[in-house]
């Protein structure tokens, strides 16, 4: 008699379902894709050991076992990286569109960040040249732990609004004798955004009596206009010559 005996020492086949390498953000809900394992043998359960923390950033190994009946274990591994791949978010305090005067003060409001994986400061880059007009952009940037940067944009646009002063040259009201030349001291006008001209408008009739008013018109290069007038009264303080 011979006696055959059949044994089994192969171990199941465990087979992943999914990758081999995933990577997953931190903070996120991990899902468990499992695996499937087959045997001659028939039916067997995969056990899963191993844990990952979403929480922590880091390299986690899930091994995936199967033992069939006759104590063979086959195994396979999955290897799930928690990576943090998400910028800060910048948040701007005010609006993200603010208009100056030329010539103001401008006050940063500044910006706050958040972040999954704590508390950034940020950085503001840009500035702001209240003594020109113009459109200016500040940039807020915020940068996590693993270098993640988060931005936000403020746009400041310094206007001018604000008109020229004119000032009359000389006296006003101002008289002026009939028949008489008139010459007029003219004005001065003053203005943040820089230099600027001053145009009369209007006359002086010297042959008729009356009173005349000159106008005095500055405009700057933002279109604001700034006036002053001045009366000019044409007076006849001369008697009669009797000859």
């Amino acid at each position: 008699t011979r006696v055959v005996t059949v044994v089994d020492t192969t171990a199941p086949v465990v087979t992943l379902n999914g990758a081999a390498k995933r990577v997953w953000e931190l903070g996120g809900s991990y899902t468990e894709l499992g695996a499937a394992a087959s045997d001659l043998s028939g039916s067997v359960n995969v056990i899963i050991s191993g844990t990952v923390s979403t929480t922590t950033i880091g390299d986690y190994v899930l091994v995936y076992t199967a033992t069939d009946a006759s104590g063979n274990a086959g195994t396979a591994t999955r290897s799930v990286l928690v990576r943090d791949t998400t910028a800060p978010v910048v948040t701007l305090n005010g609006a993200a569109e603010l208009s100056l005067e030329l010539g103001g003060s401008y006050t940063e409001l500044g910006a706050s960040s958040t972040d999954y994986t704590g508390v950034y400061p940020v950085v503001v880059s840009g500035s702001v040249d209240t003594s020109v007009v113009g459109p200016y952009t500040l940039t807020y940037t915020s940068t996590d732990a693993s270098g993640n940067a988060g931005t936000a944009t403020r746009v400041v646009t310094v206007v001018d609004t604000t008109a020229p002063v004119v000032t009359v040259t000389g006296d006003n009201p101002a008289t002026a004798e009939l028949g008489s030349t008139y010459a007029d001291a003219g004005a001065s006008a003053t203005d943040l955004s820089g230099d600027v001209t001053v145009i009369t408008s209007g006359s002086v009739d010297t042959s008729t009596v009356g009173d005349y008013t000159l106008t005095y018109t500055s405009t700057d290069a933002s279109g604001n206009a700034g006036t002053a007038t001045r009366v000019v009264t044409v007076v006849d303080t001369t008697a009669p010559v009797v000859t």
